[in-house]
């Protein structure tokens, strides 16, 4: 059975709601007593010029390595063990490449649905969701289409690793993960985005801050909305360069009460790199 049943704008609307009501803004009474920036400065003390000509040079030195990933996905939803509804579609993700053999990760959640659509559903164990990947390309400026598979799935840092069918002609650029940084509260961080069709998919750039860190049960940044407006599977670095992660999803299951929001607890996170380094140490060459 086909359908037009799209999951997309509903996992979107909900990790929307969930953001906005999970990040809290700063307190009032922080903002009245601790003293700011001088006019033009920023809280790491370079002036506005400063801090847009380091982001762009970090936007310079690894911005190509932000990539659009096209996807045909077959979606299934399984209601008491009987297939009741079937859709296929094409979606355009972001992923990063991450070793110049062209393998690149993104986050799983974009990929394979299924997890998130079950998450959501968690109440009622009768539903359950089934995707297959049919296709993947990774689309290179000009117009170039490197057909990829993927060939790794951590399901609870919410990653798939990808990679070329075949090893490219020539090394792909390729952030470094072993060059990474831990920022601090409020440190502020550049995210590498990537517009998509409409928009040429020239590279996108953007500056935030960390608003909050959560160590247990595994180490992942809290940032504001700019960074998940560049999109899932996007890089973020410090001023000066070093890769701190990517953006992903956190999920718990849905809960009828104290939940996060209507479609279960979930929001944007920042993996650290070092966790993603050691994901990405497990996938087959």
């Amino acid at each position: 059975m086909r359908s037009a049943y799209d999951w997309r704008p509903l996992l979107l609307a909900s990790l929307f709601l969930v953001a906005c009501s999970a990040v809290p803004a700063l307190p009032l009474m922080a903002a009245e007593t601790a003293p700011g920036p001088t006019a033009g400065e920023t809280a790491v003390g370079l002036t506005g010029d400063d801090t847009a000509a380091a982001a762009r040079k970090v936007s310079g030195d690894s911005g190509a390595a932000v990539v659009a990933v096209r996807l045909v996905v077959k979606l299934r939803m399984v209601v008491e063990g009987r297939e009741m509804d079937e859709s296929e579609r094409t979606d355009e993700i972001r992923a990063t490449v991450i070793d110049p053999s062209g393998l690149a990760v993104c986050s799983l959640s974009e990929v394979d649905p299924s997890r998130q659509m079950d998450l959501m559903m968690a109440e009622d164990p009768g539903y359950r969701f089934e995707a297959e990947i049919v296709d993947v390309k990774i689309l290179q400026p000009g117009g170039k289409e490197i057909p990829a598979k993927v060939v790794l799935r951590d399901r609870d840092l919410d990653l798939a690793f990808i990679r070329p069918v075949e090893a490219p002609s020539e090394p792909m650029p390729a952030i470094d993960l072993t060059n990474s940084a831990e920022p601090q509260v409020l440190d502020q961080i550049v995210v590498l985005g990537r517009l998509g069709a409409v928009g040429n998919r020239v590279p996108s750039v953007a500056l935030d801050r960390v608003q909050a860190i959560v160590e247990k049960p595994r180490t992942f940044y809290i940032t504001g909305l700019e960074t998940w407006m560049t999109g899932l599977g996007c890089p973020v670095f410090t001023l000066d360069g070093a890769a701190v992660g990517v953006l992903v999803v956190r999920a718990v299951p849905s809960v009828s009460s104290g939940g996060a929001g209507p479609y279960g607890d979930a929001t944007p996170v920042v993996l650290p790199a070092a966790d993603i380094l050691e994901a990405a140490e497990q996938a087959p060459q």
